[in-house]
C-alpha cells in the first residue's frame, strides 16, 4: 500500500487527508511506530483514528486523557467485587479448589482498560490516546514502556506482551510541552486548519446534499471568521454543523441578512464573548469578503 492508496482508503471512510498526513500515517504503519498528531482543537486529529478503524476494519480503543487519569482508568484494575464473591464461595466450599491467591490474581479477575485492551486484542487494533497533553508527566512516563516495548507489567502475575501490535495515534492540543522521550518514540505531524479548497472538499463529502454554492460561501465565511480575535476558533466540525443548519433552513446560499447569519452562529461560536463581538457590521464585512473570494474563483475549480 502506498501513501496515495492510504489516502484513497481514508477518503472512503469519510476522512480527507492531505498528502503530508497520508504519508505520515503510511510511515507509522510501515515502521510500526506510534504517531503524534498535534494541532488546535477541531482540526480533525481524533478523526484520523476513527477513519483508520473503519478503513482497515480494526477495533478502536480510545483513552481520553485528563489531569486525574490513573492506571486503573487507563490500563487495568482488579475486579474486587468478583474477587470478594470468589473468596466467599471458597469459604463456603471450605477452601477447596487450588491456590486462592493465584486464582484471585489471574486474568479472569482482571478488568482491562483501553491500553491493555488494545495490546491483548485478538485482532489488530487502533489505539487512540486522545489529548495526551492533558495527562500528567508521570502517566506520560508510564506510556514509554507501553509504546516502546508494547508490553504492560502487572505486579501480581508478570508482564503482558502484545498479541498484536496496534496502530497507535496520540493527539495533543499543545496545552503543555510533551517530553523528548515520548516524542522520540513517535512520528510527528502538525495538523493545521485545511486550506479553502480542501475544506470545501471535506464539507462536500460530509454534507453532499447541500448546494455547492452554499458550501463554498459558508466555508469561505468560516475561513475569514477564523482570522478574527476569537477565544475558541471554529474547527471543521463547526463548519459542518453550520452548513447543515443552513441547509436545514432551506438556504442554497449564505443569507444576505447579517441578522439571519448571527441568529445561527451558535453552531460556530462557542463562547459568550465570541458571540458578543460578532456584530452585524463585522458579519456583513466577513460575508462580503467571503463572497469576493468565491467569485474570484478561489474555489471555482471544485464545482
Amino acid at each position: 500500500m502506498t501513501p496515495k492508496d492510504l489516502s484513497v482508503l481514508l477518503a472512503s471512510s469519510g476522512y480527507m487527508a492531505d498528502d503530508g498526513l497520508a504519508t505520515l500515517v503510511w510511515m507509522a504503519m510501515a515502521l510500526e511506530r506510534p504517531m503524534l498528531l498535534e494541532g488546535e482543537a477541531g482540526v480533525g486529529k481524533t478523526a484520523v483514528a476513527r477513519a483508520l478503524s473503519v478503513a482497515l476494519d480494526r477495533p478502536l480503543f480510545r483513552l481520553q486523557c485528563h489531569e486525574s487519569l490513573d492506571l486503573n482508568q487507563a490500563v487495568y484494575e482488579w475486579n474486587y467485587s468478583k474477587q470478594l464473591l470468589e473468596i466467599r464461595l471458597r469459604e463456603a466450599e471450605k477452601g477447596s479448589g487450588g491456590n486462592l491467591r493465584e486464582d484471585l490474581f489471574s486474568e479472569a479477575f482482571l478488568l482491562k482498560r483501553p491500553l491493555m485492551q488494545a495490546i491483548t486484542s485478538d485482532k489488530p487494533a487502533v489505539l487512540l490516546i486522545d489529548e495526551i497533553d492533558r495527562a500528567d508527566e508521570s502517566f506520560e512516563a508510564y506510556l514509554l514502556e507501553v509504546l516502546g516495548e508494547f508490553q504492560i507489567s502487572v505486579p501480581e502475575f508478570g508482564t503482558v506482551q502484545a498479541m498484536t501490535q496496534p496502530i497507535v495515534v496520540l493527539t495533543s492540543n499543545g496545552t503543555r510541552d510533551l517530553s523528548d522521550a515520548l516524542r522520540r518514540r513517535c512520528l510527528y505531524h502538525y495538523v493545521d486548519y485545511p486550506s479553502l479548497p480542501r475544506e470545501i472538499e471535506i464539507v462536500k463529502k460530509m454534507v453532499p446534499e447541500a448546494n455547492h454554492v452554499l458550501v463554498q460561501q459558508a466555508v469561505s465565511f468560516v475561513q475569514k471568521l477564523r482570522k478574527q480575535d476569537l477565544e475558541k476558533v471554529p474547527g471543521i466540525a463547526e463548519t459542518l454543523d453550520w452548513v447543515r443548519v443552513l441547509y436545514a433552513m432551506g438556504q442554497e446560499v449564505v443569507p444576505d441578512d447579517p441578522d439571519m447569519i448571527r441568529a445561527c452562529l451558535s453552531s460556530l461560536l462557542k463562547t459568550r464573548s465570541d458571540q458578543w463581538q460578532m456584530g452585524t457590521e463585522i458579519i456583513a464585512k466577513l460575508q462580503s469578503d467571503s463572497r469576493v473570494g468565491v467569485d474570484m474563483g478561489v474555489a471555482g475549480d471544485l464545482r
